[in-house]
């Protein structure tokens, strides 16, 4: 099981990563950028601007805006190579390095004689970076397409951008499917922010580290020690014999969601704590939890491997 964002040592920093400046096709530059990330309370960010030619294969240095309350992640949101349906993969890398080599990827289309998406995902992550699928529904992604990455560390199953652009922010389907598969993967909720349209502050990580410093916050993301957000706070979760036990901020409903069909839900008012079966979910061998306030703003655990039965 992967309970390291309750079990580790440190505190929950506030973070988004996934957001773009004008250096690709954002509209601010990225002081600007963090500056606002900070003022809104976050306490690190990554500026993940699109890592083709048509943009000078920007690595955006955000360095210069770390201060002891705030810290950046250099990233990059990499596209090379075909999906399914012909268009070009776009794949999360945080935490790259400075001198990571550009790929043949001259704009938003694929060519011949560029890296695969798996290739460069490998890559990324062979380079130290955390790597997500990034918004599976919104690119239209193939459950062949997300077999084929073995070097993700997760998906992005919410993308306030996707949200607000084109109501496809989900990628939950991918992820079960892969966890069904025995891909053991977590899960990233993020904004994917232009600030071109309300597109920011909608979708966060909390990440569990004992520094707000990005050598401990991507070792935090690669170990799986964070949970995802549109606002609730996941305070505790915990296995004990057959029952998981959850603490919340008050919530009107906890859900739990394992292989195939298998869920349970619990409804109220200003739940914090509650403990839940897990008989469901042994079968499966996972299981998550969703916790939902009552302005209908969610919370996601990262799946939870159990010992099936």
């Amino acid at each position: 099981m992967n309970l390291s964002a309750f079990e580790n040592p440190g505190k929950f920093w506030r973070g988004n990563i996934h957001t773009h400046s004008n250096l690709s096709d954002g509209l601010l530059d990225p002081g600007e950028v963090c500056r606002r990330y900070k003022n809104q309370g976050y306490d690190f960010i990554s500026v993940t601007d699109h890592f083709v030619g048509l943009y000078d294969y920007p690595l955006t240095d955000t360095s210069d805006f770390r201060d002891e309350n705030f810290t950046t992640l250099i990233g990059a949101e990499l596209h090379s190579g075909a999906l399914e349906n012909d268009e070009l993969w776009h794949i999360l890398a945080v935490g790259l390095p400075t001198d990571f080599k550009p790929s043949n990827s001259p704009h938003f289309l694929p060519i011949r004689d560029q890296e695969s998406g798996p290739e460069i995902a490998l890559r990324a992550a062979n380079a130290g970076a955390f790597v997500a699928i990034a918004h599976p529904h919104w690119s239209g992604l193939s459950f062949k397409d997300a077999l084929s990455i073995s070097a993700a560390h997760a998906v992005e199953v919410y993308n306030h951008g996707c949200a607000v652009g084109a109501d496809r922010a989900d990628g939950f389907h991918t992820l079960d499917l892969l966890l069904a598969n025995n891909k053991r993967l977590n899960l990233i909720a993020t904004d994917d922010a232009h600030f071109t349209e309300p597109d920011h502050f909608g979708g966060w990580l909390m990440v569990k580290s004992e520094k707000n410093e990005p050598e401990y916050l991507l070792k935090a993301l690669r170990s799986g020690a964070f949970y995802s957000s549109q606002g609730p706070e996941l305070k505790n979760i915990s296995i004990s014999e057959k029952k998981i036990n959850i603490h919340t901020s008050s919530v009107s409903s906890i859900i739990l969601q394992g292989q195939g069909s298998a869920a349970t839900a619990h409804h109220g008012e200003s739940i914090t704590k509650i403990s839940l079966s897990l008989s469901r979910f042994l079968k499966g061998g996972w299981v998550r939890v969703t916790a939902v306030d009552q302005a209908n703003k969610k919370a996601w655990s990262n799946p939870i491997l159990l010992k099936k039965e």
